[in-house]
């Protein structure tokens, strides 16, 4: 196993790690303790957090100073990648819109960042999001994780992996839905049977134009625009994209009326524009400070 430590003087800007990991942008990430989004809306705490990503376990934890890591593998550049360490939180927070809510939402979670999850894993997690609560989501992700995922032995435990796409690709209808899926178990299902055999994949995305990626992610069997963005934004980096979940479209309602543009593309093109260049970073904070009991008034 190795360890190391990323000092916080080396990251531009706030680190919280716990709102990172628990604000419903990853459910590629637990708690070993089990406790995982048991204290919701909580930040700053010191707990470890575990992934797997090419095979190789990562922990991570926040000290006073560092974000702490121990591995399979010299895991300190994937750390910086998966928790956006890399991201100037300073800049990207001068740049957003200033008004009331959304500086709420930034003076109460400052630190949270953007990940950026492994592509197949967060496509599968938000096929799974539709109508259900961050917690439902994640314990349908668990489920997933322990029926397919492959055993990769750390620290005297056995880790199981996020399924590869080819073993959901082999799983039955019937047996997705047993892990409790319901109606998205065809589309996980399918998903993986076109990621599996080449049909679409992350690199028929990755790199194109923000609305023409959003449209070919729609190409996949259960993904609209809202999970669309979601994974535009948690895994491949689009920091403009803004997922209008039920929490943001409140949002809209409440406070950014004259965005509500009657349709999810223009919608989504006015709150961009509203919110910043860095409009998915802002999008996330709304997401869970509003979730979290954050005043909306």
């Amino acid at each position: 196993m190795e360890r190391g430590a990323i000092p916080t003087t080396d990251v531009p800007g706030a680190v919280d790690v716990q709102a990172t990991l628990e604000s419903g942008q990853t459910y590629r990430w637990w708690r070993p303790d089990g406790a995982t989004y048991e204290t919701d809306g909580a930040s700053g705490g010191d707990a470890w957090y575990r992934t797997v990503v090419g095979g190789d376990v990562v922990d991570v934890r926040q000290t006073a100073d560092a974000v702490e890591w121990r591995s399979t593998t010299d895991a300190a550049p994937l750390v910086r990648e998966l928790l956006g360490l890399d991201d100037d939180l300073r800049a990207i927070r001068r740049a957003t819109t200033d008004d009331d809510l959304a500086q709420a939402a930034w003076d109460a979670y400052d630190g949270l960042r953007i990940v950026r999850d492994p592509f197949f894993g967060c496509l599968v997690s938000f096929i799974c999001s539709a109508q259900m609560r961050v917690e439902r989501i994640f314990a349908m992700q668990e489920a997933l994780r322990r029926e397919y995922g492959e055993r990769v032995e750390f620290g005297g435990e056995t880790v199981h992996a996020f399924p590869e796409p080819e073993a959901l690709a082999a799983a039955t209808e019937r047996e997705l839905r047993e892990l409790k899926l319901g109606y998205r178990a065809p589309y996980v299902q399918r998903t993986a049977e076109m990621v599996a055999g080449g049909d679409l994949t992350e690199r028929d995305v990755r790199g194109r134009a923000y609305e023409l990626a959003r449209e070919e992610l729609t190409g996949f069997v259960g993904v609209g625009e809202k999970v669309a963005d979601c994974v535009l934004l948690f895994s491949l980096g689009y920091l403009e994209a803004v997922p209008l979940d039920t929490w943001i479209r409140s949002a809209i309602a409440d406070h950014y009326p004259d965005c509500d543009e009657g349709n999810y593309a223009a919608t989504s093109r006015a709150i961009r524009e509203r919110l910043g260049p860095y409009a998915g970073y802002t999008q996330t904070y709304l997401f869970h400070y509003l979730r979290s009991g954050g005043d909306a008034a």
